[in-house]
């Protein structure tokens, strides 16, 4: 598909959006107006609507297209699979909503009842993801026939560029036509030809060729180090023919990283990161944390009370203990806990590391002498933990996230790798929580936080959240 054909269907998916909420949003005043009002529809329609509230109506139908717009929903979607734009549209669905709840809530829109919004969500929502659905389907169909290609060349005739000709050629309905291969000779070139693919050029040919064919897209995989100047010669070709350019992130051996666009100063970045979002993606997990610790923190409160009781009157010390942990980035905070051992435990732990029962460099035993009678419930129960919901509320953890090691504990790493679930906030629950907690030793304790950070989602934290109380109640690993 050309640019232009890109902009026309851009602008058709823009139109066909905004119509389906616009019809959402009656189906929706119709179906309460036809339960709860006295009035008939026909009497309803004819009511007159203010301007005020056409103006309010317009601004929240522009919410609705910014955050489509945001969520990626109008860029090209050929690559990627039906779940991933059904995820994106609900996601930016989800996103407009609240913003629509928000000018309602500013301008005092008295029809935006609980009832009212959960229909128009799940209506537009439906409605959407059905069109994308079915979207798709034409475009299949148009592939398959040969119609709407993208012609394909790829740089590098290494296994990886094979293996990613091989799932093109196996997703007829993405619309990739593959020209070929281009390479110079090379000892794999033998092992390549097995493969049943073709070299239509070599680098030093490929001017001509790109000159002389039909070329929408060269995708590289060459190693950026010992290829630069076949790297550079490419960029400035593909730039000055108009054809797009793609990048594998494995390049630099950063296939967990994530690609970021940016621009500064009339200049463009690639960044890379690690974390578990960006974005709205991130404000939303922030908001999350704040709305469910304040909740927490009210309805607790009775709670915390009793026990900063128990634990004054059953052991000398502070009620809570303070202990300085590696966070974002390896920010240094002040934790905060029910204290649950005798006063000067972190002393006496020299004298008990050859009783340490995990590998790595944590500590922890089970039957440890340094807690206090009280503090065995709080530990077995949790409880000890709930204070951290004030370090959540500091933005200094989140609810969910990789626990927060001592510094003791971050000195004894031996692997960067490990270092890596430092990049993301750490959290007071996470998978190694809900997999078994202490009785998981510490590289699969490290890998747990590291699969948390790739296959991050909002509703993977929802999903932690909703286990982790049943983890806590079989008081699974709790040390």
């Amino acid at each position: 598909m050309t640019d232009d054909r890109h902009r026309f269907l851009s602008y058709i998916l823009k139109f066909l959006d905004i119509l389906l909420v616009v019809l959402s949003f009656g189906a929706t005043t119709a179906l309460i107006v036809h339960t709860q009002s006295s009035l008939s529809l026909a009497d309803f329609l004819s009511v007159r609507t203010k301007v005020v509230n056409f103006l309010i109506f317009l601004l929240a139908l522009s919410a609705y297209h910014i955050f489509y717009r945001i969520c990626g929903l109008y860029r090209s979607r050929r690559l990627s699979t039906v779940r991933a734009e059904i995820g994106d549209l609900v996601k930016a669905s989800s996103l407009s909503l609240v913003c629509f709840i928000v000018i309602g809530y500013v301008f005092d829109v008295q029809m935006l009842t609980p009832r009212f919004i959960f229909l128009l969500w799940t209506i537009s929502t439906l409605a959407l993801c059905a069109s994308r659905v079915c979207l798709r389907q034409i475009l299949k169909s148009l592939r398959v026939r040969g119609k709407n290609l993208r012609y394909l060349l790829i740089l590098g005739t290494n296994v990886r560029a094979v293996v990613f000709a091989r799932k093109i050629m196996e997703s007829p309905e993405r619309g990739y036509r593959l020209l070929g291969f281009v390479d110079d000779d090379w000892p794999g070139i033998r092992e390549f030809q097995q493969s049943g693919f073709k070299v239509v050029c070599t680098y030093q040919d490929l001017p001509e060729f790109l000159r002389r064919n039909v070329v929408d897209e060269t995708v590289v995989y060459l190693p950026f180090s010992t290829f630069y100047r076949h790297w550079s010669e490419v960029a400035d070709l593909c730039t000055h023919n108009g054809i797009m350019l793609r990048l594998n992130s494995d390049m630099f051996g950063l296939s967990n990283a994530r690609w970021l666009a940016e621009e500064f100063d009339g200049s463009h970045y690639i960044a890379t990161h690690t974390g578990s979002g960006e974005g709205w993606a991130l404000v939303a997990k922030r908001a999350l944390d704040i709305t469910l610790s304040v909740l927490l923190l009210l309805i607790l409160a009775p709670l915390f009370l009793f026990v900063a009781i128990a634990v004054k009157l059953t052991s000398q010390g502070p009620i809570f203990f303070r202990q300085e942990r590696m966070g974002l980035n390896k920010r240094r905070f002040k934790i905060c806990k029910f204290r649950t051992m005798i006063p000067n435990a972190e002393q006496l732990m020299h004298q008990l590391e050859e009783q340490n029962e995990v590998t790595g460099p944590v500590f922890k035993i089970r039957n440890d002498p340094r807690i206090t009678p009280i503090g065995k419930l709080l530990r077995r129960s949790s409880i000890d933990e709930l204070p951290q919901l004030f370090n959540v509320l500091k933005g200094e953890m989140s609810l969910v996230g990789p626990r927060p090691l001592p510094v003791r504990d971050y000195e004894g790493f031996s692997e960067d790798w490990q270092r890596r679930r430092f990049s993301v906030q750490p959290g007071i629950t996470c998978l190694w929580q809900v997999n078994g907690r202490s009785g998981i030793c510490f590289d699969q304790w490290m890998r747990l936080d590291l699969q948390y950070m790739d296959e991050w989602s909002f509703w993977l934290d929802l999903k932690i959240l909703a286990k982790t109380l049943p983890a806590v109640l079989r008081g699974s690993g709790a040390a």
